[in-house]
């Protein structure tokens, strides 16, 4: 799908999901997208990273809900951020991620997946 395609996909669908976030995150590190999103890197945004989780812990300590589900949503738009970069540079994408995740638990788990 074109960028122009997958924009107009985004602004019109009424519920997203985890695909779309990806797409969104592509949109923003497109040609058509935005420059400053195209400009970073990993370092570039890692103190940014680190003040997303802060305030992820923050929500958690004050039992704010509302505001833990905001922050989570910050931290999952680094980590796709971070892997969308990650398949720029052909070194990794979210689904390399997401498996590495998935046998890291099973493996953790013996308990669970004996």
């Amino acid at each position: 799908m074109e960028i122009r395609e997958l924009k107009e996909k985004l602004v019109t669908e009424e519920k997203h999901d985890f695909n779309s976030l990806c797409q969104l995150v592509e949109v923003l590190r497109s040609e058509e997208g935005c420059m400053w999103d195209r400009e970073q890197d990993h370092k570039s945004i890692r103190n940014d990273f680190i003040e997303e989780t802060y305030e992820a812990i923050e929500a958690i300590d004050n039992n704010d809900k509302l505001a833990l589900q905001e922050e989570l949503g910050d931290v999952l738009l680094h980590v796709i951020f971070y892997a969308k970069i990650g398949e720029e540079k052909q070194n990794f994408d979210i689904v390399d991620v997401i498996n590495f995740l998935f046998d890291k638990l099973i493996y953790r788990h013996p308990h669970v997946f004996s």
